[in-house]
């Protein structure tokens, strides 16, 4: 059986793709992803995915990740399910249209805004949280009324599979696919014309996906990573803030997550008790021999985990290790490591870590980046933000027969013209004065 499936997924080419698409289009074109019972059903269906396939889903995190169960429910399962729980709450407050003001030109008449589905949507995850970034986004496509693809990260093949398996068992497979596979597969599909494509990666797959979708015209939603700092300042509770960086970061699959602690800025005078506070709440936490901890994540490859050496053996940046820097290559590992004053100019503090590697600097300089957008990506999903991501906001203008003005007809003359210019820009004397032919005083 795994040799067909490997099969497939050498097979699926451009010809494929562009008869999936067509199918899909067909699909959407009938109209039925359009009805609030068809969203409803396939957002309930998710909830079953999540709610009946709880152990799968842990173990394929746990093969893919070594990511604990505490990890893989709460920061997966569970999100994934009150996003499903919101959509289903509140989705015919958003499907429902929103009035607009009129003006008198178009008097009388009345308009909304109407959420318009857009049609198929190609929707390309992550392999840091495997789950929920595959299915978050589907949400928001689903209950704005979407057809979608679904292209799941390789670099996470056991939830991956898993994904393609349970898609093809609860949704509606007229409407919504899972395509498995690596770059082949990927390229394949962002040959084709979509109405818009969700990527969730870094960067240099980001500039490919905007790059394909720019020769179509295609909106792009993208979220990418950044270099996330925490500045940390005296005046506060030390134990909590702490902690609180501990499972920001390692907490967080082992630091490979986009919004996880990045490098810290604190002053010279307190970074001491700063590193003490850690190295201790770090023993509390996974042990002595973090290395054996089963509550740390593994690292996703060993591209990545070489990639995250490099970066701790450069010569600028070896010699600042305060803590950890154990690793082990055969099982992938990375211990929770410190370093102090890492020059800015290493590789260390000019890409994003996305791993259990936290410099702490003591000078916060103009030069280093402090927030994010651009690099970072562009667009939101999650929650309502998904439905409008997902969503073409349509103005709409009803106008009935009754009152229709002869003054917007030709002829165009120069009573009519008073009487517009009075009815768009003038007060109510204006609008009687040109009424009645009267000039200004």
């Amino acid at each position: 059986m795994a040799s067909t499936v490997e099969e497939q997924k050498v097979h699926f080419d451009s010809k494929d793709a562009l008869t999936m698409v067509e199918e899909l289009r067909g699909s959407y074109g009938s109209g039925k992803t359009r009805s609030y019972e068809w969203r409803e059903s396939q957002l309930k269906n998710i909830l079953k995915v999540a709610a009946n396939h709880e152990q799968e889903i842990v173990d394929a995190l746990r093969s893919d990740l070594s990511k604990p169960e505490f990890e893989a429910y709460v920061q997966e399962i569970s999100m994934l399910k009150n996003s499903c729980k919101l959509a289903l709450k509140e989705l015919r407050n958003w499907m429902k249209p929103e009035k607009a003001k009129t003006s008198l030109t178009t008097f009388p008449s009345s308009a909304e805004i109407v959420s318009e589905p857009l049609g198929v949507i190609l929707i390309i995850s992550a392999w840091n949280y495997p789950f929920l970034l595959s299915l978050d986004p589907v949400v928001g496509a689903i209950a704005a009324g979407n057809a979608v693809v679904l292209k799941p990260s390789e670099l996470a093949p056991a939830t991956s599979s898993l994904l393609a398996k349970l898609v093809g068992e609860y949704m509606d497979s007229s409407s919504i696919r899972v395509v498995e596979g690596a770059v082949a597969e990927t390229s394949a599909l962002l040959e084709q014309k979509w109405d818009k494509i969700c990527y969730t990666g870094n960067g240099r797959v980001g500039r490919i996906v905007m790059t394909s979708a720019a020769k179509h015209l295609t909106p792009v939603l993208l979220e990418l990573g950044g270099k996330s700092p925490v500045v940390v300042d005296s005046g506060i509770n030390l134990q909590v803030a702490t902690r609180r960086i501990i499972v920001g970061k390692w907490g967080c699959n082992n630091g490979q997550a986009c919004i996880s602690p990045d490098y810290i800025v604190t002053t010279k005078d307190f970074a001491p008790k700063l590193v003490d506070s850690l190295k201790c709440e770090l023993e509390n936490f996974y042990g002595k021999n973090p290395l054996e901890s089963k509550d740390l994540s593994r690292i996703v490859n060993s591209n990545h985990f070489a990639r995250l050496i490099k970066l701790l053996d450069e010569d600028k940046v070896s010699g600042k290790i305060v803590l950890g820097g154990e690793r082990d290559k055969t099982n992938l590992r990375i211990a929770p490591t410190i370093l102090l004053d890492v020059s800015r100019d290493s590789l260390i503090m000019n890409e994003e870590i996305f791993g259990p590697l936290l410099p702490i600097l003591t000078l916060a300089v103009p030069s280093l980046p402090f927030g994010g957008v651009g690099e970072s990506g562009m667009g939101a999903y999650h929650g309502k933000f998904s439905f409008d991501a997902f969503s073409h906001k349509k103005a709409v203008v009803y106008r009935g027969f009754a009152g229709d003005a002869s003054v917007r007809y030709p002829p165009y003359t120069k009573g009519k013209l008073r009487l517009l210019k009075a009815l768009i820009g003038g007060g109510i004397l204006s609008i009687i004065r040109a009424l009645f032919g009267w000039s200004k005083a």
